[in-house]
């Protein structure tokens, strides 16, 4: 069953004066948070309210849903920008318009678009074919990156791992990426993220990797990024922007696009991977949680 969000929302607003306890303080959570419902596992958004799982399912047959991944959808959606390429520039002429800040404000947004644009633009597909095919077919997958690019490279493997448990990222600690890549070997494959002045660590390690054979994914922000380098794949990102360091939006939109394959490739067990750890977060604590349950007042 689809129904518009808005619609949704409205029949909690109806409903939650008639609905037991438990079934109210869950509406009211979903009404207060609602993106936080999009997000959240049906486990943790039980714990969150202090109910049980079987609450939200009987909500969302109350509601009408079969069930509770079907009640959420609406949410997850709401929080995709899938319709943003249609919308009108309107807002980005609004702020131009305005006052000194408010046009700084328009420029590092139009900025943040061209960078973006022109990185996912030249991610053609037959690279980005030949690039997963690399990663699911390695044993493990180096990402190797220094500085500011080091938390790109943190962030990918950090969630890659779980859709290709083979991700490492290199270097690990303090030591050096060429130190991790001693005992690799053609079977395995190197991720390495660099953007002009280029790391010489980051250089070092796409050396090493191609005395090994190993295949070699490069995002950077040009394709040549030092003699005697021959990645495999290059996916070339936009660095360009109005202070004094690179922007990295168009590296990391690669990288989520990257993800996405990944995941896509790892299937079922991927998404029992991801099931596993979020589990393993909520019985271990991880994750905040009220110590009590949302009262719903009467008035």
């Amino acid at each position: 069953m689809t129904q518009p969000l808005n619609q949704i929302t409205e029949a909690l607003r109806q409903q939650i004066d008639q609905l037991p306890p438990g079934l109210q303080a869950a509406a009211k959570y979903i009404l207060d948070h609602p993106a936080d419902f999009g997000l959240d596992p049906i486990r943790e958004t039980a714990a969150k309210i202090g109910v049980s799982s079987n609450v939200l399912v009987r909500l969302a047959h109350r509601i009408g849903f079969d069930g509770f991944e079907a009640f959420r959808a609406p949410f997850r959606t709401a929080l995709v920008t899938d319709s943003e390429d249609h919308m009108s520039q309107s807002w980005l002429s609004y702020m131009q318009d305005g006052d000194a800040f408010s046009a700084a404000q328009a420029q590092f947004a139009q900025n943040a678009q061209n960078v973006v644009m022109r990185s996912l633009r030249l991610m053609h597909p037959d690279k980005v074919r030949k690039a997963v095919e690399i990663m699911t077919q390695s044993d493990r997958c180096f990402v190797t990156a220094t500085r500011a690019s080091y938390a790109l490279s943190y962030y990918f493997s950090y969630t890659g791992r779980m859709a290709h448990p083979g991700l490492r990222l290199v270097p690990r600690h303090m030591g050096a990426a060429t130190d991790d890549l001693l005992d690799a070997t053609p079977t395995d494959c190197l991720i390495a993220i660099t953007v002009s002045p280029y790391s010489s660590d980051t250089i070092q390690s796409m050396r090493l990797a191609r005395r090994k054979s190993m295949p070699i994914i490069l995002i950077a922000d040009s394709e040549v990024v030092a003699p005697g380098i021959e990645p495999d794949v290059v996916f070339p990102v936009s660095p360009r922007s109005l202070h004094h360091f690179s922007s990295y939006a168009g590296a990391m939109v690669v990288l989520e696009c990257l993800l996405g394959h990944l995941f896509q490739a790892g299937g079922d067990a991927a998404r029992e991977r991801v099931d596993a750890y979020q589990k393993s977060r909520e019985d271990t604590g991880a994750y905040w949680r009220p110590s009590q349950p949302p009262r719903i007042r009467r008035t």
